[in-house]
């Protein structure tokens, strides 16, 4: 399926002619192409286009090409009579003509609403990651980099903008484009972009190239955001602010996608990974930058990341890296073996090592080809997520690695080593020690006995820790004594790897619930966030199987456990962010949970705001709980939708919506999705997140499933077979089914389809392997589970949701 690397396109000069008013478009592109072997033909990619009039420009005239097609690889061979000779320098023409696409890739139609109720329509594109094709006839892979002349053809009511502005200026000039309804609601991310330009300009120390950088809110769009250079698109959550009717959490996410988009103009654009199997080198290094970019340009808006919810998540994360700016103006494109050279270049073993004889080997000196190989063994990285496993014996410590995977195949977690940067601390030195593992097995000696011992120090690593022997005890009994002698990140981290080391039998559940007692006293955002995290899947299972008195068991446990903490909050927007962030969290869960005092508070807030009309002032962080409350009674969840209508104010609409999704009314669930999925009122772009959120709704869970089946050749034309948001439908609609029944009815439909509806998606067998996970971990712990809760008494019962 891939291109040939016989040709190659050196640049495109493309003229397109698309029509608002018979949604179709026109176009003809001339490519010029470098020859590197002889061939008779020119293949590149087409998809859904009727094209026409194809010529080649040699030195020896102009003549017409003969064009085949490749349907199933979107493939058109351009065949000559003639030998395109290596070494030299051709130029192809193609006249090409298609219908704006129905769903949110390629050149696609989107459409607004005027304040007088006018319709108007828009063209946009997303090309990302196989979709240029369906736009005009090109070499569609990453590693066919090229330059570009685009002209648009346009009505002089219309504006178009592209890539480049039509006169260049010193400078980068730098707007946002909304529809008129909405333009007063971008000001912070102007101002947001400029900022982050010019410290993305300063940190790399590589000028941006293009004279202007364009962010664009496009009203119908699917991914959250695209980096297009010179041009990045965003959803309108994405991009909108209202400083009066946005949330600090909206602000802090607005930033940290405009972060991104901006850092893949540097990661993404200007270097470009070869193939899309080394995507996590643009991701991995936007979503560093995120983090850096925010702790330097906006710091009142500092939250840690959350920790990863599961270790294939990976990819996303990085530390401290030093990447070599140098080397990546000579990379067109790039290949992950790239960072692991520029990464030995600059990596420097001053106290890597303490506990044994210093490694003076781990850093490289030599030169680019043999110093990569330090970082991994063998010709390719060992791939996956390393265990650590830690047993204290007095002053000696024990450490092993493996590979860290939820499954019961031995051959799937054997024959992987990793060098593994160890950080750890212990109860006697706050110092934070350092330690290379780079064999399975290996000791290093502490100075002194100590009481406990924390690795992973801040999860500043990527691995996974587990305490064998006494370790889990003499951790759970610090975080029970004196908490706070550990950071929220390290609270946080433990939290995550115990509960995640149940579902690899390593630690027995009732280990984990014991460690989950503390929460009680915790009141960090990470730690408070993660225990959440970890706890609320468990009653989440259970909503779906017969089992109403331990799913309510469960429930109260956690409302209990944090029943303190959210007592203590205001429901203002005082504090920072934080704090901020948290609040909303928390009295969220409350009224989820029906604890009292929120559903109380949240009743007189929804009472007052609806006898307004709508137009008391909210504090914004608690609007989403006060909506919660509200969209439970059908005059509320009427009331809900007829300001959603009417609404500008696209976090507002972002949480109305979301509240409406969690009614126990089960005739408006159906509304929602029915009417989302005809882009009335709700629209089509929103479906994927409605849908999985009745999906996750006790009272939605069944009609979720049996909409995703009535609609599936519906779902997959619009939204791409093989794309990630037909992957998220289904993994999250299915995700929190355990139940052999389920899977039988999961494997039945998915098991009927051909594959040209959707057999062969990896998210299907991943679905398959959620379920059996699923009922592996309940057949496993829902007793102890049980026995554990038996144990203890809650000091109040809650009603269920």
């Amino acid at each position: 399926m891939r291109l040939p690397k016989t040709i190659s396109p050196i640049h495109y000069d493309l003229t397109i002619h698309p029509n608002l008013t018979t949604l179709d478009f026109t176009g003809v592109v001339r490519i010029q192409l470098d020859v590197h072997e002889d061939t008779n033909a020119i293949i590149l990619h087409s998809k859904h286009l009727h094209i026409s009039n194809v010529l080649l420009f040699a030195t020896e005239g102009v003549k017409p090409l003969k064009v085949s097609e490749h349907p199933r690889f979107n493939q058109l061979a351009l065949e000559s009579d003639s030998v395109l000779a290596k070494g030299r320098r051709y130029e192809v023409q193609l006249e090409f003509a298609a219908n704006f696409s129905e769903s949110y890739h390629g050149f696609y139609k989107s459409s607004y609403r005027t304040s007088s109720g006018e319709v108007r329509v828009m063209a946009s594109t997303q090309f990302e990651a196989t979709f240029a094709r369906l736009a005009f006839p090109c070499f569609d892979e990453p590693a066919f980099k090229a330059n570009f002349t685009i002209r648009i053809t346009r009505e002089p009511r219309h504006i178009a903008i592209s890539n480049m502005p039509m006169t260049t200026q010193h400078g980068v000039k730098i707007s946002v484009y909304a529809v008129p309804e909405k333009i007063d609601q971008t000001a912070f991310a102007l101002d947001a972009a400029v900022k982050l330009l010019d410290f993305y300009d300063d940190y790399f120390d590589i000028p941006y190239p293009l004279p202007k950088q364009d962010l664009a809110a496009i009203p119908d769009f699917q991914s959250g955001a695209m980096e297009n250079w010179g041009l990045t698109t965003y959803r309108e959550t994405g991009l909108l602010f209202d400083p009066d009717k946005s949330s600090a959490s909206d602000k802090l996410g607005i930033t940290k996608v405009i972060a991104h988009e901006l850092a893949h103009q540097w990661f993404g654009n200007l270097v470009t990974m070869e193939w899309w199997n080394d995507l996590w080198l643009n991701e991995g290094f936007a979503k560093f930058m995120e983090f850096i970019s925010l702790r330097i340009t906006y710091p009142e808006l500092q939250v840690s990341p959350l920790p990863w919810k599961n270790p294939t998540q990976i990819q996303e994360m990085f530390d401290d890296v030093s990447y070599d700016k140098g080397a990546s103006l000579q990379l067109p494109k790039t290949v992950n073996s790239h960072l692991w050279e520029s990464l030995t270049n600059v990596c420097n073993s001053d106290d890597l090592d303490e506990g044994r004889i210093k490694h003076k080997e781990f850093c490289s000196k030599r030169d680019v080809q043999s110093g990569a190989t330090k970082w991994y063994s063998g010709d390719e990285l060992d791939e996956g997520f390393p265990l650590v496993t830690v047993e204290v014996r007095g002053r000696e410590v024990r450490l092993s690695q493996e590979r860290y995977l939820k499954t019961d195949d031995y051959s799937l977690t054997e024959g992987f080593l990793w060098q593994i940067p160890l950080t750890y601390m212990t109860s006697t030195s706050s110092t934070v020690h350092r330690f290379l593992l780079k064999t399975k097995t290996d000791v290093l000696y502490l100075p002194e006995k100590a009481d406990w011992v924390k690795f992973n120090v801040d999860m500043s690593g990527y691995y996974m820790v587990h305490y064998a022997g006494e370790g889990w005890n003499s951790i759970i009994k610090l975080l029970h004594h004196n908490h706070t002698a550990l950071s929220s990140n390290d609270r946080a981290s433990l939290i995550h790897n115990v509960f995640q080391l149940v579902s690899t039998e390593k630690v027995r559940l009732d280990t984990a619930l014991d460690l989950s007692l503390y929460l009680s006293k915790e009141t960090e955002i990470m730690a408070v966030t993660q225990g959440f995290g970890e706890l609320v899947p468990l009653y989440k299972l259970m909503e779906k199987r017969d089992m109403a008195a331990l799913e309510n068991q469960m429930k109260d446990y956690i409302v209990d456990l944090f029943r303190g903490l959210i007592g203590r909050q205001e429901w203002t927007d005082s504090g920072s962010v934080s704090q901020r962030v948290l609040r909303s969290y928390l009295l969220l869960f409350g009224c989820f949970r029906n604890y009292a005092p929120c559903v109380s508070k949240a009743t007189e807030l929804f009472t007052k705001w609806k006898e307004s009309d709508g137009t008391m002032s909210l504090p914004v962080d608690i609007t989403m709980a006060v909506f919660l409350i509200g969209a439970r009674t059908p005059e509320g969840w009427d009331f809900l939708l007829e300001k959603y209508r009417s609404s500008l104010q696209m976090s507002v609409k972002s949480r109305m919506k979301s509240a409406m999704s969690t009614s126990p009314l089960q005739e408006k669930l159906k509304w929602m999705m029915e009417h989302s999925l005809s882009n009335v009122v709700m629209k089509t772009q929103d479906l994927p997140d409605v849908m999985v959120s009745v999906s996750r709704n006790p009272r939605g869970y069944n009609m979720a499933w049996d909409f995703l089946r009535a609609n599936w050749h519906i779902l997959i034309k619009k939204f791409e077979l093989g794309s990630s948001t037909v992957s998220f439908m289904v993994t999250g609609v299915t995700s929190q089914y355990s139940t052999r029944e389920m899977l039988e009815e999961v494997r039945s439909f998915f098991g009927s389809l051909d594959e040209e509806s959707g057999s062969e998606m990896r998210c299907i067998r991943q679905a398959y392997e959620t379920i059996e996970d699923n009922i592996r971990w309940t057949d496993r712990n829902l007793p102890l589970l049980q026995a554990w809760l038996d144990k203890r008494r809650p000091r109040a019962l809650h009603e269920d949701l």
